[in-house]
């Protein structure tokens, strides 16, 4: 898996702080009036897993200088998260509500994040050579350009730093659909970041928003995995053919039919295709993360120079083990998630 240097510095996540409320979904909050809060953020739930498996991790966020968010960096520090870099100003965090068990997709997520200090956030304050000194590979995702289009130019100024100094960057399409609110598609924001990356995670759908590549065209219910395993490899093709800089193309697929959860994820490098086992559940715990948890585990994967296909491996059974561990991030250890692997198609 050749990137432009093996990563040996700093791991460098790029991404808002979040405060998830979670509503439970019998309106216990409302009779017992209190809820429970999550430390949330899906570039944090990734700098979170990294550093738990050992790895030197940084993350850059912007949030209020004030009593609750030095309470908030000093549990950062704890888990061995650097916060050097952190940019004070502004006057809240973001907050997002969802209600227990359902999917960031949902209806049922409510986001509270405008005016924060990271969406006030604005290209020409941040000094990104401070925020990069020692890193040798940023990853943020595409929430972030959602938020606004200054957030959007805020990638693009650091990209174009990150990129000039040879960092190897990486992305996790995820979509959210109630943040692009500001006018413009996600196809005509994402693909001028997304030429700076040398991995890209998704699906086949998060594809099709985010960078108008039309590979989930036709699938209906009853398309069978081989149907998908075979759009995935296409796609990843197509991908690369676009964006030269990409070195690495991840899909993941998770389906709920009738209770029964399905899991298994796919890899592109090199020009060879790789596929995960699948994972099946009757139950889960918890949606939130997962994605983030299988994006830590690429990382974790490239950057300690494991084979692809031992890389997939583990960043499935992360992602899987993530659906039964309460909150946003994973608590799960390198040799527990080892434990977990399944091996085989």
């Amino acid at each position: 898996m050749s990137l432009k240097t093996q990563p040996c510095g700093t791991i460098l996540t790029f991404g808002e702080l979040l405060l998830r409320i979670a509503l439970d979904a019998k309106r216990d909050w409302l009779k017992k009036k209190h809820f429970p809060f999550f430390i949330g953020g899906a570039e944090l739930n990734v700098a979170t897993a990294l550093a738990l498996w050992g790895l030197p991790t940084r993350h850059f966020t912007a949030m209020p200088d004030n009593y609750m968010c030095r309470e908030l960096v000093l549990m950062l520090q704890q888990q061995n998260i650097d916060t050097s870099q952190i940019h004070y100003d502004g006057k809240r965090l973001g907050i997002f509500y969802l209600t227990s068990g359902q999917d960031m997709k949902h209806d049922a997520v409510i986001y509270d994040r405008s005016g924060s200090s990271f969406a006030e956030l604005r290209p020409g304050i941040v000094d990104w050579d401070a925020v990069l000194m020692g890193v040798s590979w940023f990853h943020f995702s595409a929430i972030c350009p959602a938020i606004s289009q200054h957030t959007a130019d805020l990638c693009e100024e650091v990209l174009k730093v990150a990129s000039a100094k040879g960092i190897t960057i990486s992305i996790d399409l995820n979509y959210r659909s109630k943040l692009w609110k500001y006018g413009k598609l996600p196809s005509q924001v994402m693909p001028p970041l997304v030429k700076y990356c040398d991995i890209i995670m998704g699906n086949l759908w998060a594809a099709d928003i985010m960078l108008g590549l039309s590979s989930a065209t036709g699938i209906d219910e009853s398309e069978k995995k081989a149907g998908y395993l075979r759009r995935a490899n296409l796609l990843s093709a197509k991908i690369m053919q676009q964006f030269p800089n990409c070195r690495m193309v991840a899909n993941t697929f998770r389906f709920d039919n009738d209770g029964l959860i399905n899991y298994y994820t796919t890899l592109y490098t090199t020009g060879n295709f790789y596929q995960s086992a699948a994972y099946q559940s009757n139950s889960i715990t918890n949606k939130v993360g997962s994605g983030d948890c299988f994006m830590a585990g690429l990382i974790y994967g490239v950057y300690t120079n494991l084979p692809a296909q031992q890389t997939l491996a583990y960043a499935t059974a992360a992602a899987f083990t993530k659906l039964f561990i309460p909150g946003d991030a994973t608590t799960a250890t390198v040799d527990e998630i080892n434990k977990a692997i399944i091996y085989g198609s």
